[in-house]
């Protein structure tokens, strides 16, 4: 399905180009496939009786208001802020500096648990697999990542991790890495302390009765005739578990899709010597303790009505600092061509405002035909490492159709999704002219093109040359847009 935006311009009228496709970058090459709309099939907003809940979602009730559920008849969708109710960041000795912020997990960025699981054909380990996002949700609406960070290290034996089994990642999403085991003290002893992203349970170590789970396979887990297949959580590595029985998509080296966390501001470095010793909440205010050696330092923060955060960071025997991080605005979801959203979509990618056009513009009216394409490269398949960075860097030919009658002007855009779901813009070209349909392999540029992010080192190149793994986006819709950030054409 085509999504499109519509951008106010007072100048004259561009043509998006947006694909139907997303490209993923991988070293040599780059993986394409589809964007697919998956229709919900009625969503209840309200939990109902008791009767008609899904058998997962009594888990969570304990952690209710804080976790709220709703469900279809294939998922349970589980909401939250991504804040335990319990204290958190304590006893933290390797930080990077992050601190606990709120997320918003909630409606198309909700956790999703399978309520039917289908047991896999081939079990998948996690053993330096899946070191991105995470891989289960605890039942009070926290994500659990592997018990290995994205470099590989075990975080619980390298100090990351507080004194209940979580830290704060780069966009300062707080997560855990190994099982929240204290969380049996609220739900009771053998009840799920969470789910699997393949759907499954996580116990404790204990089965129902109380006895020790005994008989577990390479996965972590095992059937009893009362419970089904379910995990059961150590005090030893693996700690959560140690692959997935069930059915997953693994993309990007995460369960796909998961939700994102929205980062306000930079990813920090480790702080070398720093001892996290206290952390205190109250209401929307918070406040980290930590010292370096004799020096004690703090942190103050505040979320503001409109989603900004104050930061003062007294800095023990350094001046005291004082910031303010903005949330930049986010258009709402993209309707796809049916009217109705895909319930899966990552949150929008573009920080620019998004108003309604003029209808009566034909320019500005939604086409369906509008596509983008390579000749070389096929749908599902991998770009040729020639137009990578680990090849020569050609640049890749596009062709395209079913632009509306009219059109004066097409603008193509380049970005790519670093880790975190960070959107890292390169340029915008414009001034293609409106009787073009195509741009052909190692096209040059001319005075008709127009660079807006990135340096001129890239004016050249319709793929960037840096090597790895990284997410792409050919955007694929008719709008008109702002130059908002200053703009350079170059000659």
């Amino acid at each position: 399905m085509v999504r499109r935006l519509k951008h106010p311009m007072p100048s004259r009228n561009l043509t998006f180009i947006r694909s139907l496709i997303v490209l993923s970058l991988f070293a040599p090459g780059l993986f394409v496939h589809d964007i697919f709309v998956d229709h919900s099939h009625g969503i209840a907003a309200n939990l109902p009786t008791s009767s008609s809940l899904p058998p997962q979602a009594k888990a969570f009730s304990p952690f209710a208001p804080d976790v709220h559920l709703r469900w279809d008849n294939r998922f349970l969708f589980v909401e939250s802020n991504g804040l335990p109710s319990h204290n958190l960041m304590v006893g933290i000795t390797n930080w990077q500096q992050q601190v606990p912020m709120p997320q918003d997990y909630t409606g198309q960025n909700a956790w999703r648990l399978p309520l039917n699981p289908v047991p896999a054909a081939s079990p998948i380990s996690v053993e330096n697999r899946f070191l991105r996002g995470a891989i289960a949700l605890a039942v009070n609406g926290i994500p659990i990542f592997n018990p290995r960070n994205n470099r590989g290290e075990i975080s619980y034996k390298i100090g990351e991790l507080d004194q209940w089994g979580g830290h704060c990642g780069r966009a300062d999403d707080y997560h855990y890495h190994i099982a929240p085991l204290h969380l049996q003290s609220v739900v009771g002893t053998g009840k799920p302390i969470a789910y699997a992203l393949d759907g499954y349970p996580i116990l404790g170590p204990e089965e129902p009765d109380g006895s020790k789970s005994t008989r577990l396979d390479a996965q972590g887990g095992h059937t009893l005739p009362t419970l089904g297949y379910h995990y059961h959580a150590s005090m030893d590595y693996p700690y959560v578990i140690a692959g997935f029985h069930g059915e997953v998509l693994e993309r990007d080296g995460q369960v796909d899709p998961q939700p994102s966390a929205q980062p306000l501001r930079e990813a920090l470095q480790p702080l070398r010597g720093g001892v996290i010793k206290d952390f205190k909440r109250n209401g929307n205010s918070s406040k980290l303790t930590y010292d370096i050696g004799n020096d004690h330092r703090s942190i103050f923060y505040s979320v503001n009505a409109n989603g900004s955060v104050d930061f003062e960071f007294q800095n023990g025997n350094a001046p005291t600092t004082k910031v303010t991080y903005t949330k930049r605005p986010v258009p709402p979801p993209l309707p796809s061509d049916s009217g109705e959203q895909h319930p899966d979509a990552p949150p929008p990618s573009r920080d620019s405002p998004v108003s309604s056009a003029t209808p009566e513009n034909p320019l500005l009216k939604p086409t369906s035909t509008f596509a983008l394409k390579s000749s070389d490269v096929q749908d599902g398949g991998n770009l040729p490492a020639e137009f990578t960075g680990d090849g020569g860097g050609s640049t890749l030919p596009l062709s395209w159709t079913g632009a509306p009658a009219g059109t004066v002007e097409f603008a193509l855009i380049m970005d790519h999704a670093a880790p975190d779901n960070v959107i890292k813009s390169y340029w915008v070209a414009w001034n293609i002219l409106g009787s073009k349909s195509g741009i052909a392999k190692n096209e040059k540029t001319s005075e008709n093109w127009a660079l807006v992010f990135g340096d001129r080192s890239a004016m050249n190149h319709h793929i960037p040359k840096a090597r790895g793994r990284k997410s792409m986006c050919l955007p694929s819709t008719l709008c008109r847009i702002p130059c908002t950030r200053p703009c350079r054409r170059t000659k």
